[in-house]
């Protein structure tokens, strides 16, 4: 059977630090409160999505790579990563702040968790005024000074507070301290790890368990990154119609489109599947006859095996991203 585009059914996940903009913003099916993630393509156990359309609807990523392998990934990216979906697309809507926290490297994970670590980015999609991030520090630290601060209830005093706004980029590398602000409305593309060391929660209280969360401040201190950078944000010009270059990382790569009309995506040179993600407005994507809609927030995969397909808009933001 032939591959096709790919869209899939999200997995819409609780956090104590959730919103409702995945329902009344981005006008995801989800009905409870406080749901502060959407998962549109994982492969993560336990939590895989399936597609949503199509002869191949209900199967997994799993599923997919055991029946097409290279078809499906690209020759280069199994050859990295075996038979395992590399990349976690979330939307991710913090109502409240998320928890200050850090994720390990590939190698630390590997030798605590015999897993994988965690290197991500982020899109601000929507932002309420004055909301904002935190990412890094505002000066040069050490461990021993961190930890000082954590017992005194001042560590936020030495962290890098950031503005958001619509369009903003983000690159967090395993090792720098992050939380998302309340009121920010983002895209998070990540290496498929789901490994967290939550640092400081402001003493808050789970609702549904009654319970803190648990703090993991002994494993965070030694994957710190403690040196302050000149900035935080990854600056970009776009260009209309045009790939605009975003991200390189060793972990994925990431382009921003800004459509105004129809273009057609060339990936013959592409040995590698192609996750196309509405950030802003809405896009219609082509392949074969067939028209994928995507809305603002909203994913579809592109198989390695496919060698273009056609996009159009007359006005909507893509992130282009592969391995």
């Amino acid at each position: 059977m032939d591959l096709y585009p790919l869209v899939f059914e999200p997995i819409f996940k609780y956090r104590i630090w959730g919103g409702n903009k995945l329902r009344t913003t981005l006008h995801k099916e989800c009905s409870e409160d406080q749901i502060g993630e959407s998962w549109e393509i994982s492969d993560v156990k336990g939590s895989k999505t399936v597609v949503a359309h199509g002869h191949l609807k209900g199967k997994t990523l799993t599923d997919l790579i055991a029946i097409y392998g290279p078809k499906l990934l690209g020759h280069s990216v199994m050859s990295r990563f075996g038979d395992q979906f590399p990349l976690l697309v979330k939307c991710i809507d913090a109502k409240t702040p998320l928890s200050i926290q850090v994720h390990p490297t590939n190698e630390v994970a590997k030798k605590r968790h015999n897993g994988v670590g965690k290197n991500e980015m982020w899109y601000i999609m929507q932002a309420d005024p004055f909301a904002e991030i935190v990412i890094g520090f505002n000066h040069n630290t050490d461990k021993q000074s961190f930890n000082n601060q954590l017992k005194r209830g001042t560590i936020e005093n030495s962290l890098h507070k950031e503005k958001v706004s619509a369009g903003d980029l983000f690159y967090i590398p395993a090792g720098r301290v992050h939380a998302i602000g309340a009121g920010v409305l983002l895209a998070e593309i990540q290496q498929t790890s789901n490994i967290t060391y939550r640092i400081y929660d402001y003493d808050r209280v789970d609702k549904k368990t009654g319970k803190k969360r648990e703090l993991h401040n002994e494993l965070a201190e030694d994957v710190i990154d403690y040196t302050s950078k000149e900035s935080y944000k990854t600056s970009y010009t776009l260009e209309e119609n045009k790939r605009t270059d975003a991200i390189h990382t060793p972990f994925f790569t990431t382009n921003i489109i800004s459509l105004t009309s129809e273009v057609e995506l060339d990936y013959s040179d592409t040995d590698s599947f192609v996750i196309l993600m509405c950030v802003e407005g809405s896009v219609n994507v082509i392949y074969n006859k067939s028209i994928f809609h995507l809305a603002t927030g909203y994913a579809i995969l592109l198989p390695a095996m496919l060698t273009s397909v056609t996009v159009e808009s007359s006005n909507a933001k893509l992130l282009e991203v592969t391995i």
